[in-house]
């Protein structure tokens, strides 16, 4: 464990039992909290809130580190090619992660013309605003992994790639048969009608951003590749997280907290327990216990911080808060025993019918990628402003699959 880290769960930790007494004490004195008091706790929380965020930024950082270095040592072992994988794509992989091609793209998104010949040799179509360049293999990869620490559940999804189709399909049992019917030794029991077969599908979207950036700065910064990569994994995940949890399944993702038939229906909430404003513990069992208990084992959270700041106030029939605090690095918060976890794009509107919170298990929500990511460089429309325009594309989709694995908090 850092030490950095280690004295911002300690913070967090003392900031918690602070709040808590603020909390106990007008509860033992059975009285409201005074003004004074109030005003004391909302501060300690949004000072919890910020550690929180702060924490899981040095988890992932620390993380993202250990996966560079891992990434450094493969590369400095590469694996020789299998014999006879000598294909068009074996190919284009063998150009695009080569040394040279990330050196040559490197000097491409700086704009170094001095090897007019060698640019020329990398275009992939002619086109007069700049052309669009394949990305070397290497950004890709990176792009990629910056995109899974900063989305909540894709980290957690199971994801596919399709490269080289236009969708993902899987066969999916929808109705299972009915139950086996007692009966003698030479009949054969009723035929079945209830057993069903459906089909799940996932169809790459597009997803685009344009950003601009001074001219200054790229002659400037011996690292142009990492301010545009980071620039575009933050544009790409905020609008990834929104798609993948409130998304409409209509030429974008489709949320888990979207009812549908295709994904998860309304037959998944569960509103019995909550009030029309509050989430409840009661609210929280039932949520819980409406998931099979084979799903329990692997089964998160998902909560906004304002329910979040709700659910830390609650308490079991003993007075206990059934909120349990991470005091270990790699040990989650947990709620009812299982991990939960903050995101910004949760549903916060805490009004009569509305949903405030998911419990499931996420490796039943899939994304199916499109690899053929590509940067266009736009040198001359912003030439009057001294900028240079980069836009970045990829294609992307993502539903949950099963819906029986997911169950979704909704307010009465």
């Amino acid at each position: 464990m850092s030490k950095k880290l280690a004295e911002l769960l300690e913070e967090r930790n003392r900031l918690v039992k602070q709040s808590r007494e603020v909390l106990d004490k007008a509860e033992t004195e059975k009285r409201a909290p005074t003004t004074e008091e109030t005003t004391t706790y909302d501060a300690m929380f949004g000072r919890i809130d910020e550690l929180r965020q702060t924490i899981e930024r040095e988890q992932r950082q620390i993380a993202a580190e250990k996966e560079t270095a891992d990434d450094l040592l493969k590369r400095e072992k590469p694996k020789a090619p299998e014999t006879g994988d000598d294909g068009p794509a074996a190919k284009r992989a063998a150009v695009f992660s080569s040394p040279e091609y990330r050196s040559a793209f490197q000097r491409y998104l700086r704009g170094d013309r001095s090897a007019p010949d060698e640019l020329r040799a990398l275009q992939v179509d002619a086109d007069t605003g700049g052309g669009f360049l394949q990305a070397s293999e290497v950004f890709v990869n990176d792009l990629i992994k910056g995109v899974d620490n900063i989305v909540y559940l894709r980290g957690k999804a199971t994801k596919f790639l399709v490269p080289e189709a236009t969708k993902l399909g899987a066969p999916s049992l929808d109705a299972d048969p009915a139950d086996a019917d007692w009966t003698s030794e030479i009949a054969t029991g009723s035929e079945d009608s209830t057993m069903a077969f459906g089909r799940r599908e996932l169809t790459p979207h597009p997803l685009a951003k344009r950003i601009k950036i001074s001219n200054k700065l790229l002659r400037v910064s011996m690292s142009i590749e990492d301010l545009v990569r980071s620039r575009l994994e933050y544009k790409f995940g905020v609008t990834q997280e929104k798609g993948f949890m409130t998304g409409s399944g209509v030429g974008q993702p489709l949320g888990v907290f979207t009812a549908s038939s295709d994904g998860v229906s309304t037959s998944r909430d569960v509103s019995s327990g909550n009030t029309t404003t509050e989430i409840r513990f009661d609210g929280l069992i039932a949520t819980k216990y409406s998931l099979k208990g084979q799903y329990w084992s692997t089964a998160e959270w998902i909560f906004h911080r304002d329910a979040m700041k709700q659910i830390s106030l609650l308490k079991d029939g003993e007075g206990q808060y059934i909120w349990r605090e991470s005091t270990r690095v790699g040990e989650p918060d947990l709620l009812l025993g299982r991990p939960i976890n903050m995101s910004e794009y949760a549903p916060n509107t805490f009004t009569t019918g509305l949903y405030v919170g998911l419990l499931g298990d996420f490796k039943w929500y899939w994304i199916a990628d499109s690899l053929a990511f590509t940067v266009q460089r736009l040198i001359e429309l912003y030439a009057e402003t001294n900028q240079t325009g980069y836009i970045g594309r990829l294609e992307t989709d993502g539903m949950p699959v099963l819906a029986e694995a997911f169950a979704r908090v909704k307010l009465a």
